[in-house]
């Protein structure tokens, strides 16, 4: 551990016989300040705002511009205090609130990310015997080519699927439209589906089991497929049986 700061939120330490111990004090309260529930203006505004408010926070963007924010590294935290910009550098588990978005992101050491996102399962419920109920998104982006294409990801054994949604990420090409299911139903979770970019569905269907791993299989009309991705998100109840004795 460093002797000047500390080793999370870097705060300065009091020296021991330092004189004008309150500079250092008043340099750590004002760091908590900042990112002690943490809330910034934007993550998307690029140009150095003129007349910040005192404590103002931002999430600086690719390409920021201004006398402080220019040649900034993207992602991290500027924070305006006293009259000067100060760049943060976060963690991973941070969490903040984006104010002009309402969105709360976290931090994954690398990256900020939608904090919703992180959410692929949810337990509903525990026995004391630590049996389970879960609800879970299985999710991959599809590259598309010939006749068919199966995911890797599958509807896991034992498993209650409730629905399968999809997107087209990158424009289909080579055919009409698609079909998303499984081997021996190529239209259960829909078929004609669009092949311009942000097309969507929603498959849903009545509660149904699967007793073995199953892959969701994207299906060509209309030809044969020569580009293009659809992401695949399948939508489950699992089962955990109580815990070992």
């Amino acid at each position: 551990m460093s002797n000047d700061v500390t080793p999370r939120l870097s705060l300065p330490f009091v020296a021991a016989g330092q004189a004008q111990k309150h500079i250092t004090v008043n340099e750590a309260l004002g760091k908590l300040d900042g990112l002690v529930q943490l809330a910034v203006q934007s993550r998307t505004t690029a140009a150095q705002p003129a007349s910040p408010a005192d404590g103002a926070m931002h999430i600086l963007p690719s390409g920021a511009t201004g006398a402080a924010w220019l040649g900034t590294a993207a992602g991290l935290l500027a924070r305006y205090a006293d009259g000067i910009w100060e760049t943060l550098t976060p963690k991973a588990g941070w969490l903040a609130w984006i104010i002009d978005e309402g969105l709360a992101l976290i931090h994954d050491g690398e990256a900020w990310t939608p904090l919703s996102s992180t959410f692929k399962a949810l337990t509903a419920a525990r026995s004391p015997f630590l049996a389970a109920t879960r609800f879970e998104i299985l999710e991959q982006e599809v590259t598309l080519s010939g006749a068919s294409v199966a995911t890797t990801v599958a509807i896991p054994n034992r498993a209650i699927v409730l629905g399968v949604s999809t997107r087209t990420s990158v424009a289909v090409t080579g055919v009409t439209s698609y079909s998303c299911g499984v081997s021996g139903d190529a239209a259960k979770f829909g078929s004609s589906l669009g092949v311009a970019k942000n097309a969507s569905n929603v498959g849903i269907i009545g509660p149904t089991a699967y007793y073995a791993d199953t892959p969701v299989v994207i299906t060509a009309a209309g030809g044969s497929f020569t580009g293009g991705k659809v992401r695949v998100s399948i939508h489950a109840m699992r089962f955990d049986a109580p815990a070992a004795v």
